[in-house]
């Protein structure tokens, strides 16, 4: 595997991320900040922050299959949410599960940052997700 995802010592242990992504793959995918459309551009989850975190995880395992990745190859997530609190993450964290309940796979979660926004795109969007992936 081209990516070796990491909890040092000397840093907080959290589950629901890793500090440290150690790429040696030979292809970085760049995949761009997905949205809770889908396939058709169709909004999904209208008002339903866990339901569009939902769908832009199921848009990036869409985007990295395209291209013969999987969420298994993430080295980094970037997590923009429109008007942030803590309070919400109980909701991202569900998400995060379904989507990977209906992908069937738990993989590690790779070093991640979450940016509180204003506003994104588009005025019902909630959430948008960016990934960096490598690939052997």
């Amino acid at each position: 595997m081209a990516i070796t995802l990491v909890n040092p010592e000397g840093l907080p242990q959290v589950d629901v991320y890793r500090q440290v992504a150690v790429a040696t793959g030979s292809r970085t995918v760049f995949v761009s900040g997905q949205v809770a459309r889908d396939a058709e551009g169709g909004r999904v989850g209208e008002g339903d922050f866990a339901a569009q975190l939902e769908q832009c995880y199921l848009n990036v395992a869409t985007a990295l299959a395209a291209v013969g990745g999987t969420l298994d190859d993430l080295a980094k997530i970037t997590v923009y949410v429109v008007d942030w609190t803590p309070d919400k993450m109980p909701l991202l964290v569900a998400g995060i599960e379904r989507a990977l309940a209906k992908l069937g796979r738990t993989p590690t979660p790779p070093a991640a940052t979450l940016v509180g926004v204003a506003a994104l795109a588009e005025p019902d969007l909630l959430v948008e997700v960016e990934a960096i992936a490598v690939l052997d």
